[in-house]
């Protein structure tokens, strides 16, 4: 099957590692231009870009998301370097380090204010800035990764879930402003899948015990994410548009 995606750009933010490396790769595959950002690891970004065949293929851009002057270039640049910016993946996430969020009843308003700003408002501005150009080619396709978490909670996650969970409503509202221009706004929702983080950090208890609930007996790979990715931010999805797409299968 044709994906439609041969020297379409495709901007994957986060995309030096886990999901995001795995859908950068898979674009490629594709045929694609890729842009991928990176905060801190930059040698790991341009050894990619190399291995993807250098600048006329990809392009590696720094993008913290609790920089504002790094957020709002980030499609100015790409879309200097490759004329377009035709797919956006808002994959990029910043989470407490090392603890989980403390009680909410004493979460700090500023903490609070951070994470709603680097989860959220910065995804948002994002796409702002990409869908002007998507709107006059009258293509585009854009994916937000959320997580299982927004659907089913944590406790001490309260202010990361409500922000990822705040990006079906955002994909619903454009969905219907952008459809008829031939932008497709999805988000996708991987559960606890087999990256690189997840293997070393977790305990092998917690790994067992989340893949003993899947229907499959076993936990998602990052190349099986960025296939789903791929397919709903291609021509094979003519008319699939708001929608949340999990992969957390059910029992």
């Amino acid at each position: 099957m044709d994906l439609g995606l041969t020297d379409r750009v495709a901007l994957v933010t986060g995309g030096t590692r886990g999901i995001g490396e795995a859908t950068v790769r898979a674009f490629a595959a594709e045929g694609s231009r890729v842009a991928l950002t990176y905060t801190e690891s930059k040698d790991r970004a341009a050894a990619l870009v190399r291995e993807l065949g250098g600048p006329d293929r990809a392009l590696a851009v720094r993008y913290d998301l609790s920089d504002r002057g790094d957020v709002d270039a980030l499609v100015p640049t790409v879309e200097q370097h490759f004329g377009a910016v035709d797919v956006l993946v808002a994959n990029a996430v910043r989470r407490p380090a090392g603890r989980p969020e403390p009680g909410f009843e004493d979460l700090d308003p500023m903490v609070w204010a951070a994470l709603l700003d680097n989860n959220l408002t910065a995804t948002l501005r994002t796409v702002q800035t990409a869908l002007p150009g998507m709107r006059g080619r009258g293509h585009g396709r854009i994916a937000l990764i959320s997580s299982h978490l927004a659907a089913k909670g944590q406790a001490g996650q309260e202010v990361y879930t409500a922000a990822k969970a705040a990006l079906h409503g955002f994909a619903l509202s454009l969905a219907r402003a952008a459809g008829p221009d031939g932008v497709l706004v999805n988000v996708v929702s991987p559960g606890l899948t087999t990256t690189e983080g997840a293997l070393h950090h977790l305990p092998v208890a917690v790994l067992e015990k989340a893949a003993a609930a899947m229907p499959t007996g076993r936990l998602g790979s990052p190349e099986e994410v960025a296939r789903t990715v791929v397919f709903y931010c291609s021509a094979a999805n003519e008319n699939i548009t708001g929608e949340l797409i999990s992969l957390v299968g059910r029992g």
